[in-house]
């Protein structure tokens, strides 16, 4: 029987069980819109990517959908969907590769066991409707343990960003759906990131995070692209001058799937800022989907 192959991978990771798991479908040219919508509901992956027909040499559209949805934009499948085609010698490591989204092309780069690719659309920032009263009721936290005023960030998918003041905090905090539904679904834009100053890494520059979103009801990520991607320009616009900033943002430690994503910012004097995220990725299956049979009588 003919079918669609595509192959599973665990990305923002360099282990198999960790970060957070992708499927993609390298040669998808055929499959129309409600087959990958199907698809993707089928395998019930926070996203599956299906991978066209090149446009040209290291040059491929892509589209990603959730169980529900399809999406213009969402980091880990960029960077799983890169490494898989470097190691399907689809793509060649010392070559850029652009990833044609629905958010516009996004470049790709390979630096030894990573994948980093530069965000398409521009930093987007404006206030939430959540404050830090109703997002410390959210989260069902003690108050002040949420620091400042909420904002919304977008690189392509908008988020609310929530810091907290400490791990302890970030560890505790659980959406309520009764809070959600009355100042975070108001907003049209479904998805929290929270994050902290983690200060017991030993260095600068480390964070850790947790996402939600209502996919299919209050549920979390274990490693967020977009989000970390819309935080760093969130962060780099806060700096007082222009620069170049890192971090390493540590997320999916409560859910058991610990993943690292590797981000920086740049800010021009013009305040044009670029984001950049990178990540590792590990190969852990693969198999063959057959939409077009029917069992037997």
């Amino acid at each position: 029987m003919k079918g669609h192959e595509y192959y599973l991978l665990d990305v923002f990771t360099n282990r198999a069980f960790s970060g957070n798991p992708l499927a993609v479908f390298p040669n998808a040219e055929g499959i129309d819109t409600s087959t990958m919508q199907a698809i993707a509901n089928e395998l019930n992956l926070s996203e599956t990517v299906f991978v066209g027909r090149a446009s040209s040499p290291e040059r491929f559209p892509i589209r990603i959908y959730t169980p529900t949805m399809e999406l213009p934009f969402a980091g880990h499948p960029v960077v799983g969907t890169a490494h898989l085609l470097a190691a399907l010698d689809m793509a060649k490591r010392d070559c850029p590769l652009t990833l044609e989204a629905d958010v516009g092309p996004l470049v790709v780069g390979y630096e030894k066991d990573l994948a980093r690719f530069t965000a398409a659309a521009p930093i987007a920032i404006q206030s939430s409707t959540l404050n830090s009263l109703t997002a410390t009721e959210l989260l069902g936290l003690k108050e002040g343990e949420v620091v400042g005023e909420p904002v919304l960030a977008s690189c392509g998918l908008p988020y609310h960003l929530i810091e907290l003041d400490s791990l302890e905090a970030l560890a505790c905090a659980q959406p309520s759906p009764r809070v959600w539904s009355e100042w975070v679904s108001p907003s049209g834009y479904a998805q929290i990131y929270l994050y902290v100053i983690d200060k017991t890494a030993g260095q600068e520059g480390v964070l850790r995070s947790r996402m939600f979103s209502t996919e299919g009801g209050v549920r979390e990520d274990s490693a967020t692209g977009s989000a970390a991607a819309a935080l760093a320009g969130y962060l780099a616009m806060a700096m007082p001058c222009p620069g170049l900033w890192r971090w390493e943002i540590h997320q999916g430690i409560e859910m058991g799937r610990p993943s690292q994503i590797f981000v920086e910012a740049e800010r021009t004097e013009d305040s044009e800022t670029l984001i950049r995220i990178a990540g590792q990725a590990v190969v852990i299956g693969s198999g063959t989907l057959h939409p077009g049979s029917a069992n037997p009588r």
